[in-house]
């Protein structure tokens, strides 16, 4: 019998749920350059100006789209790179601001960051593989900028941040930014043909390897700038968007798919730990965070001992654990990886689909009801769309590459 995964049908249901997907988006462009933050219904919110990972974010979805040959999407994502190498680029001192207002001005107080500057690299690269006019170009600065300032090369790690001006890096360290340089390192890799971004992202992968092992699969988020883990931090901010209190079940499903995705981009390393971590982490993050308090669904975060914190449902958690365990089924063909992945479209099929308004609910309670604590409106549709892609194509080459060479079937 075909698995569930490859029937036709299946496969049929997952195209349209990325092309329902990405119409939602359809008024995403802002008049200032760059996307718009999308509210419940995907009416842009002008008054929340211009955010530059949103808005590279959008240019990858709408490069994966015009990669796809849906209409609509290649004039979107030029108007993305070209928000990129608008007012949220720093002309001044370089590299990508964090926020634009309405009226503007730049967001010093921010800083520079490298969740956003990976994001800006993971867009442009799309961005470079279907051919957007100056793509090519701004990707060779953001690289440029990137190693620069972000890549730490003895470390093999990246710093979290920066002043506007670059005149003082954080203490601060960050397994997030780090987490999301390695997929804009495998994709600026196949993007450019350079395979040092690929050495990059597998000395990053390390790094998670080795927390995974000695933290029995429970990641440390947060660290100093010996790169020693602050296992407290944020603890009077649990719920925090970017930066959470203790073990965040849906970046331990995250990078159990990303190590999958190393090992596929360097066949040759013969490396047999990197599928040995990618199990743990995902059977560690479903331990501890599926239904962990007798409800469907993943909690967002637990504490070191696998005990729920912050037990809201976030959208782009059972995306996460989607893909992972596609891919996870991919590299092994063991059955309980369908058994889960099949079992987790139906939890999001039930809950989170938006039938009526479009995408997805971003944040639920613990009983299914949509809530805007955390996550207001719909602005991000980056891990539902690769929810829908990633389960179609291989795990190497990356996921733009993969779809504009015809890989998805």
């Amino acid at each position: 019998m075909t698995p569930w995964l490859d029937r036709g049908t299946h496969r049929r249901w997952l195209d349209d749920e990325c092309r329902r997907l990405i119409g939602f988006s359809r008024r995403v462009a802002h008049p200032a350059g760059g996307a718009a933050y999308l509210t419940e219904d995907g009416t842009p919110d002008l008054g929340r100006g211009v955010h530059t990972w949103i808005t590279a974010r959008m240019l990858h979805v709408h490069s994966l789209g015009a990669a796809l040959g849906l209409p609509g999407c290649t004039p979107l994502a030029q108007h993305m790179v070209d928000g990129l190498h608008g007012s949220l680029r720093d002309t001044t001192h370089g590299g990508w601001h964090h926020h634009v207002s309405p009226d503007g001005a730049a967001d010093a107080a921010a800083g520079k960051s490298c969740y956003d500057h990976a994001f800006v690299l993971l867009g442009l690269s799309s961005g470079s593989v279907i051919g957007l006019d100056g793509a090519d170009r701004l990707l060779a600065d953001a690289s440029a900028v990137f190693l620069e300032r972000f890549w730490d090369d003895a470390a093999g790690r990246c710093r979290d941040g920066w002043s506007a001006d670059w005149s003082a890096v954080e203490a601060y360290r960050g397994l997030n930014a780090n987490m999301h340089a390695v997929e804009a390192m495998l994709a600026v890799a196949d993007a450019t043909d350079d395979p040092a971004w690929r050495v990059r992202a597998e000395r990053i992968a390390q790094w998670a390897v080795d927390l995974a092992g000695q933290h029995d699969g429970r990641l440390p988020e947060h660290f100093d700038e010996a790169w020693t883990p602050l296992l407290d931090h944020h603890r009077d901010r649990p719920d925090d968007p970017f930066k959470p209190y203790g073990a965040t079940v849906g970046h331990g499903l995250e990078w159990s798919r990303l190590l999958l995705h190393v090992e596929a981009a360097s066949p040759e390393s013969g490396r047999s730990d990197l599928l040995a971590a990618s199990r743990l982490l995902f059977d560690r993050a479903v331990l501890d965070g599926w239904a962990a308090d007798g409800r469907p669904g993943f909690v967002y975060t637990t504490d070191w001992t696998g005990a729920p914190v912050v037990t809201a449902r976030m959208h782009w958690v059972a995306a996460e654990a989607i893909a992972a365990a596609a891919a996870l089924y991919r590299r092994t063909g063991e059955e309980s990886y369908l058994v889960r992945y099949r079992e987790w479209w139906d939890h999001v099929a039930q809950h989170f689909i938006d039938t009526d308004a479009g995408s997805w609910w971003h944040q639920l309670d613990p009983t299914g009801r949509p809530v805007e604590q955390v996550w207001p409106g719909k602005p991000d549709l980056y891990h539902a769309v690769q929810a829908t892609l990633l389960p179609r194509g291989p795990l190497a080459p990356s996921l733009t590459s993969a779809v504009a060479d015809g890989y998805l079937g």
